[in-house]
């Protein structure tokens, strides 16, 4: 085997015959077996020696030597010999001493006649031939160290040394983390190790053939070792055992390195041979250098990150290392690990996050800057061109819009700050979304920034069918130097081509994708897009018919700019301001798989940052504190014996459905989707899955006992249901009693509706049945102060919008909203995703809300960013 080291021949040596144990431990066989002794001494010093369970650990064999301890003990002194040989044959022993470094003591004659004469129980001398024991310990220090309670008396011989009392810290690879243990060695850097404070005061050993002695300060030792956890907060949830700490994670290895290294009093730090983790010095903003240059319609960043000694790391290659980096830890190309501050990764993952890798730089849109802007501030040297100076500069500007005369409305406080928000958005030619709560305004504050601009050219609303009406009487009632003017019929070509300034356009949704190509041809001064979760989907004609409109400044409203998943945000974004989230696919990358998937809050807040600038979201409970609170009550219904039959053998029909077919994944998707919508309308009223069921339903018998309670105590309510065929039956039960209401479905006309909507509002009908979908939008109902849910839906943000209908502005009572939820059923698990999905939009949108509150000044500094000229 030529691969074997010279070692290595040593220590096969050791293999050869030797007699091993028989039958009743008699010596009385030949065979091949290991000579201990002789392996152990070939193994000193060898490279290559591990632990059976961890090969990447290596293990130190040394050359040890007894040692010889002397206690007091009930004013004696107790001599014993640590190890001891177990017999003449066996003159090797193994002894650990940390936890990869193990001593050789190989036992000479010396040693075995001592052994013998202590004994195996050690030896019991009285304390007054304490002289004459020194007198021994003299003779024998030659041959092993020596550890003593005794004092100086008798030791003439040993000459004093002063004690070492600094900690080492012994320090290994274990699995991802690191194994540490403290140790101090009481003669410098040769000798015996000993736990700190552990063991005896004296230490008497032969260094280079002189006898010398140390007196240990024990104390010392233990204020040194309590000292350095102390300054090593990783340590202060970890329990040491037997003298070691065990870091298994690897963040934290690194974070209790750069503890060990920035401690006041550094201990010794020692690693097995060949096996040093190499931690360099932290590095901060000041070791920053940036440059930033135009670069087409964006800006590009280059740089690098001074590393000390003359080294440093280019920016482009730095946003690769921290892909692979642990938490503020970065891997270097050659194994060492760099420590960044905090605040410097969030700031290097921001730019990460908002830039694509360009060339030899990173290059962001002009509307991440505001985003950017504390990497760029704090940076130890920035240099820049003309273009980022003219941009910053421009952002600077102090504008004070003024409120156009023409609008005839008073705006609140909080409209105009709203206003002042569109009119500075404006101003940088960038995009809005204005995410206020239902009934605070959002369509007044849009009129009056459409003025702003009405005199240049006309503008564009397109929302929902069911609101193109209000649109047109909030524009005659609050500002009537706009033509409104609704787009339809057969004189489109006409309309569009007889447009002139302060005309209003308003279109539908449905229509957009239709004349898409015609609207798109017209520059318009303003554009809003009204419920503008109408496109959240990137892929329907609608939302692809929305980004080719042409328009000087683009603004959305919606109360909902994230109902189901973040990828809807992507979309609102890339009509408004297209490059500020990058593309799609970075964009999942960057942050819809991460915050969704993983609930990455660190990209979480790297979203809102970046949105924040482009978004206003102000609450009812933040503006209108005279507002009456919304109390919300679900209804526990519970099933009869024959409902919880019925709904059971569905469930397990729905279950043999979907498993026996051989449906393709979207085939089986909506498969699905329909077998739980056939639970749910059991949930509802058994005759609406098998209309011979002649099962009573619950939830009708619940829904007419509180009608009756309502009806008692003189309230108004509106009910609310995804089916028609739900709604039928529930105008059934009204009839039957007399009860007086109104409806309103998808199919009622425009002009029923208006007419409808009127007359609850001036008294006729106690109760307001309305399809979810038809109701979600373009009511204004306060006469109700009650609102009842039928169904729970799937999607929390249409159905708080509807309940939200009766909680308008001027409503002076509370507002109790019911939810009918069957018990055991499909429709808690429902009510269980709503809550999911609300706290994410509200925790989306958190970082945002500030932005309502801030003065103009303010806003000013925060709206650091514009779209580009381009």
């Amino acid at each position: 085997m030529d691969w074997l080291t010279a070692q290595d021949h040593r220590v096969c040596a050791a293999i050869g015959e030797e007699l091993l144990h028989g039958a009743f431990g008699y010596y009385n066989e030949i065979g091949i077996g290991l000579n201990m002794e002789k392996a152990l001494t070939a193994l000193i010093n060898h490279p290559l020696i591990f632990f059976k369970n961890d090969f990447n650990t290596p293990v130190e064999f040394v050359k040890g030597e007894p040692e010889l301890r002397l206690r007091n003990l009930d004013n004696r002194l107790h001599i014993s010999m640590e190890p001891r040989p177990v017999d003449r044959m066996n003159r090797v022993a193994l002894l650990k001493e940390t936890a990869n470094r193990f001593k050789v003591v190989c036992f000479s004659t010396e040693h075995i006649n001592i052994s013998r004469l202590v004994g195996e129980e050690g030896l019991i001398i009285p304390r007054k031939e304490e002289k004459r024991v020194g007198q021994a310990i003299a003779a024998v220090s030659a041959f092993l160290t020596i550890t003593s309670d005794m004092e100086a008396d008798g030791m003439q011989p040993f000459v004093p040394m002063e004690a070492d009392p600094t900690v080492h810290v012994h320090l290994i690879p274990w699995h991802a983390g690191i194994k540490m243990e403290t140790l101090v060695r009481p003669f410098g850097q040769v000798g015996s190790y000993f736990r700190p404070g552990r063991g005896g005061r004296h230490v008497l050993a032969d260094m280079d053939g002189k006898k010398a002695r140390v007196v240990r300060d024990l104390e010392l030792e233990k204020e040194n070792e309590k000292q350095i956890v102390k300054a090593c907060p990783t340590l202060s949830h970890l329990d040491p055992a037997n003298g070691e700490w065990v870091v298994k994670d690897p963040e934290e290895a690194l974070e209790l390195l750069l503890e060990l290294k920035t401690c006041d009093e550094a201990p010794i730090l020692k690693w097995p041979r060949g096996q040093k983790i190499t931690l360099r010095h932290r590095v901060s903003f000041s070791d920053v250098s940036l440059s930033l240059k135009k670069d087409r319609d964006w800006f590009k960043a280059t740089g690098s990150l001074f590393l000390g000694d003359d080294t440093s790391v280019d920016l482009f290659r730095l946003m690769a290392l921290l892909e692979t980096s642990t938490g503020r830890f970065i891997t270097l190309d050659d194994g060492t690990f760099l420590a960044i501050t905090q605040s410097l990764k969030a700031r290097l993952e921001e730019l990460k996050a908002y830039s694509t890798p360009h060339g030899d730089g990173l290059r962001f849109s002009p509307l991440a800057a505001q985003a950017m802007e504390e990497l760029t501030d704090q940076a130890g040297s920035l240099e820049s061109d003309a273009a980022w100076k003219s941009h910053c500069s421009r952002l600077k500007e102090t504008i004070q819009p003024k409120i156009p005369n023409t609008l005839k409305a008073r705006l609140r406080d909080y409209q105009v700050t709203g206003f002042n928000w569109l009119c500075r958005l404006s101003h940088w030619n960038v995009g809005g979304c204005l995410a206020d709560d239902m009934g605070l305004g959002k369509t007044v504050q849009s009129l009056a920034a459409i003025l702003v601009h009405a005199s240049k050219g006309p503008a564009l609303v397109v929302a929902p069918l069911s609101v193109m009406n209000n649109w047109e009487q909030e524009c005659q009632n609050f500002a009537p130097a706009l033509n409104p003017v609704i787009f339809g019929g057969k004189n489109r070509d006409q309309l569009l081509s007889d447009l002139a300034p302060y005309d209003l356009v308003i279109c539908s949704y449905g229509l957009l994708p239709i004349e898409v190509e015609k609207l798109s041809a017209v520059e318009w001064q303003t554009i809003v897009l009204d419920e503008a979760q109408a496109i959240k989907n990137r892929k329907t004609k609608r939302s692809k018919a929305a980004m080719k409109l042409n328009g000087r400044f683009r603004l959305i409203t919606t109360g909902t700019p994230v109902e189901n998943h973040l990828e809807e945000l992507w979309t609102l974004f890339h009509f408004l301001n297209p490059g500020l989230l990058g593309t799609h696919h970075r964009f999942k990358k960057m942050f819809s798989v991460p915050i969704e998937g993983n609930q990455d809050k660190g990209a979480s807040q790297r979203l809102r940052k970046l949105i924040r600038p482009f978004i206003l979201r102000r609450l009812k409970t933040e503006v209108l504190k005279e507002l009456p609170e919304k109390t919300e009550i679900t209804l526990q219904v519970e099933m009869s014996r024959d409902e919880a039959i019925l709904y059971e053998a569905q469930r397990l029909k729905s279950l043999e459905n979907i498993h026996r077919t051989d449906d393709s994944s979207g085939q089986k998707h909506f498969r699905i989707l329909a077998e739980l919508t056939r639970l749910r309308l059991l949930c509802c009223n058994p005759s609406l899955v098998l209309a011979d069921a002649r099962i009573e339903s619950s939830k009708l018998k619940v829904f007419m006992d509180t009608v009756r309670e309502l009806l008692e105590n003189q309230h108004k309510a509106l009910v609310f249901s995804q089916f028609v065929g739900h709604l039928a039956i529930l105008r059934k039960a009204l009839d039957k009693e007399k009860i007086t209401y109104q409806y309103l479905d998808g199919s009622t006309s425009a002009e029923k509706r208006r007419k409808r909507i009127n007359d609850f509002q001036n008294g006729l009908g106690d109760f307001f049945l309305i399809s979810l979908k038809a109701g979600g939008t373009g009511l204004n109902l306060t006469a109700a102060d009650y609102v009842i849910h039928m169904d729970p839906w799937w999607n929390p943000a249409v159905e708080d919008q509807a309940s939200d209908r009766a909680h308008r502005i001027g409503q002076t009572r509370p507002v109790t909203v019911y939810r009918l939820v069957v018990k055991d059923s499909i429709e808690e698990r429902i009510v269980d995703l709503h809550k999911e999905k609300r706290e994410l939009a509200e925790n989306l949108l958190a970082g945002s809300e500030t932005a309502g509150r801030l003065s103009a000044s303010e806003l000013l500094e925060l709206m650091q960013t514009k779209r580009s000229e381009h």
